[in-house]
């Protein structure tokens, strides 16, 4: 009998997490791979050239959830192979390149469970932004890098998917950045625009 009892409760015990996981299946630390469309956009006209390209990149992070309510925190890196060119910006014959570089990101989610297995949410946060900023009119040069400040937003929606096993995931996600204002200037004249981007991208992970 004692044996029995002994076996029922480790027996038990080994069943709670599972049951657990059942029960709240979106809580935990999870980590993925990103992947998806990079779009770099200004409020001048002059910086639109060739302002898209391909995102890749790492998320991690936690998430509670207390009934059909999931609240969460999560860290980025991502890179990306945008540029956005121009011509005759600040003189005739003159021409400029932004190239997008690392950007980290760190904020939060909160979102809800439609279903067993899909969450919807909606995400904010803090990014930083890494730029290389070539300029050139015949006889000044610069390279730069920058480094911009702003804020995320976003939403998007998680579906539970055996990719890696019961605990894999696939999200589709949509977000917009800002970044403030950017300042190409020479001793003549100077060109102040909003920055900011927008991204659309999948991600595929597991929750352990």
């Amino acid at each position: 009998m004692r044996k029995f009892l002994i076996a029922a409760l480790l027996a038990g015990s080994a069943a709670t997490p599972a049951l657990a996981q059942e029960a709240a299946p979106f809580t935990g630390p999870h980590i993925e791979a990103l992947a998806g469309y990079d779009l770099l956009g200004a409020g001048n006209d002059d910086l639109d050239d060739g302002t898209d390209g391909f995102l890749y990149g790492v998320n991690a992070g936690y998430d509670f959830q207390l009934g059909g309510v999931i609240a969460g925190v999560e860290g980025e890196y991502t890179d990306s192979t945008t540029k956005a060119r121009a011509n005759d910006i600040l003189a005739v014959n003159d021409s400029a390149e932004l190239r997008s570089g690392r950007d980290l990101y760190v904020g939060g989610r909160l979102g809800f469970a439609a279903g067993p297995s899909t969450m919807i949410y909606a995400k904010g946060g803090y990014t930083n932004a890494k730029f290389g900023f070539d300029y050139r009119n015949g006889t000044t040069a610069a390279d730069l890098d920058l480094k911009a400040d702003g804020y995320r937003v976003g939403a998007g929606v998680e579906q539970k998917f055996n990719v890696f096993g019961p605990s894999g995931f696939v999200k589709a996600e949509y977000r917009y950045s800002n970044y403030g204002k950017l300042e190409i200037s020479n001793a003549n004249q100077s060109l102040e625009t909003d920055f900011d981007r927008h991204q659309a991208l999948v991600g595929v992970g597991v929750r352990f």
